[in-house]
């Protein structure tokens, strides 16, 4: 968890444009804290002003640090494409874990999950890498 925020890039899978849900408030809460982000939404076009990509391959960036707010479902395949392009930093958000999550987490210290929040633990572990 601790590397995460290294990133010079963010990315949100699962953004939404419904301000009420947690795919937006997580986007915001990247933009409200100045960091360069990136939603990735296989329908929208524009998110808060962002233009969104409809898949982590488009961002062609092994390097991002990725939040997730997707259905345990849909974060399994988030999971398989992120491993294969080789992004190593990947949080998924409470209740967004994919079957097998324990398993991964082990082999990749890199993946976050079960539990922290990035809209009440980041501001901490932002501030802690500024």
């Amino acid at each position: 968890m601790d590397t995460f925020f290294v990133a010079k890039r963010f990315a949100v899978v699962g953004a939404s444009l419904d301000r009420t849900k947690y795919g937006n408030k997580v986007l915001r809460w990247y933009l409200d804290h100045n960091l360069p982000v990136t939603p990735v939404n296989p329908k929208a076009e524009m998110i808060e002003g962002q233009q969104c990509v409809r898949s982590l391959a488009e961002l062609n960036d092994p390097g991002v640090s990725v939040s997730v707010i997707t259905p345990p479902q849909v974060s399994e395949q988030i999971l398989k494409e992120a491993v294969r392009l080789g992004i190593k930093h990947i949080w998924f958000q409470p209740g967004s874990e994919p079957r097998g999550f324990k398993e991964v987490a082990a082999k990749h210290s890199g993946v976050i999950g079960n539990g922290p929040c990035v809209l009440v633990d980041g501001p901490s572990l932002l501030s802690a890498k500024l």
